[in-house]
């Protein structure tokens, strides 16, 4: 870990915003080369070479411009080999190269608890969130989520004045949805907000992967309040059991379809959690200490580039191989390729393959062609016309 210095900081920002740049592409390049300035150097010639990915890098002064924009609002950015970077970020594989910060950076470092769960919530199930935001925060562990409506609301609103932390799915100065601007502007004063996206970026479908991931990735464990089946918060929750992060569910009717995503979670190991005893009964012991690697994943080392990029680049030919004119779910996509979620899903947000869509709001596989909907979970070959 060690801090950057101004250029550096510039070259890794801009990298971090070069077109097919993703977080999987951005590690090998910088264990490849050593640095990102000498990553952006080599980048025309990967380009050159071939491989399908054409690297467009932003102007340098647009780094230089996003960097003093973010300082004017009060924000700052942190890479990820940076000491301030969360601890919980920095454990994933790859962690986000950058995150912007606004509000009290200093809350990133605390243990956390990730609540999420349906936009459309009941009134039961938003006051249950509130509670148990409430006493979470009074055993000192801070709160995440996402700033949506409903669920995410509820737990930010509790936890303002012992320590909340948002992770927007558009840049940090983007309140979205629109109506919780009062809700942003608390949570800018007394909590945190974060955003792998650039300064005044409008979220889109093939940002929400990536807020999630960050999501899930902040906490020690994740509490999923009412998630309909293939909801958004489902895809937080796949996101966590590859971290290795404890999941916990709440139960509910099997007559409201807002239950069912929690009520498999539960049918699947998670945690039936009642209230916040549930939580801290199983995360007591391991809270203030290092995150652990996932099960399976062996000690923490320096990542080989030329594994990682053919790691990348055989996932992305099973995917592309693996879809068809018909809609496949995200999960059948998965299983088909035999690739991690984290795999599929972060390689679709940095693919870019004319006439491929997504039916769903929460995940997107790019290209001019895309379609997005609120049905499904499903990626398609779309005809050119």
């Amino acid at each position: 870990m060690r801090a950057l210095d101004d250029r550096e900081r510039r070259d890794w920002l801009r990298l971090a915003r070069t077109e097919h740049v993703g977080p999987v592409t951005f590690a090998s390049l910088i264990a490849r080369f050593g640095s990102a300035g000498a990553a952006l150097a080599e980048l025309p010639r990967l380009a050159a070479r071939g491989g399908g990915k054409n690297f467009i890098l932003p102007p340098v002064a647009d780094s230089a411009r996003e960097i003093e924009a973010l300082a004017k609002l009060g924000g700052r950015l942190i890479a990820a080999c940076e000491p301030d970077f969360p601890q919980g970020l920095a454990a994933l594989e790859p962690p986000p190269p950058m995150i912007a910060v606004l509000g009290n950076g200093h809350l990133l470092k605390r243990d956390m608890v990730a609540i999420v769960g349906a936009r459309n919530a009941s009134a039961l199930a938003r006051k249950f969130a509130f509670v148990m935001a409430q006493e979470l925060a009074a055993a000192n562990l801070a709160i995440a989520s996402g700033m949506a409506r409903g669920i995410d609301a509820a737990a930010h609103e509790c936890a303002l004045g012992t320590g909340t932390v948002a992770v927007l799915a558009g840049g940090v100065d983007v309140v979205y949805p629109p109506e919780n601007q009062k809700l942003y502007d608390a949570i800018r004063e007394q909590g945190a907000i974060i955003s792998e996206m650039r300064l005044g970026e409008q979220p889109q479908a093939r940002h929400f992967p990536r807020r999630n991931r960050l999501i899930s990735g902040l906490a020690r464990g994740l509490v999923v309040v009412e998630a309909a089946e293939r909801s958004g918060s489902l895809i937080t929750a796949q996101y966590a059991l590859e971290q290795g992060r404890e999941i916990f569910a709440v139960p509910g009717s099997p007559l409201d379809p807002r239950a069912r995503g929690a009520n498999r979670l539960i049918r699947e190991g998670a945690t039936l959690t009642e209230s916040a005893e549930d939580v801290l009964a199983l995360l007591g012991p391991i809270l203030g200490e290092e995150f652990r690697d996932p099960e399976g994943a062996g000690p923490n080392i320096q990542p080989d580039a030329a594994a990682l990029e053919a790691e990348a680049d055989r996932v992305r030919r099973a995917v592309e191989e693996a879809l068809g004119p018909a809609p496949v779910h995200a999960d059948e996509l998965i299983r088909l390729t035999g690739a991690p979620a984290s795999a599929v899903l972060t390689g679709c947000w940095s693919w870019n393959w004319p006439g491929v869509a997504a039916g769903t709001r929460e995940i997107w596989c790019p290209g001019p062609e895309t379609r997005v909907s609120e049905q499904n979970h499903a990626f398609y070959k779309q005809p050119m016309v």
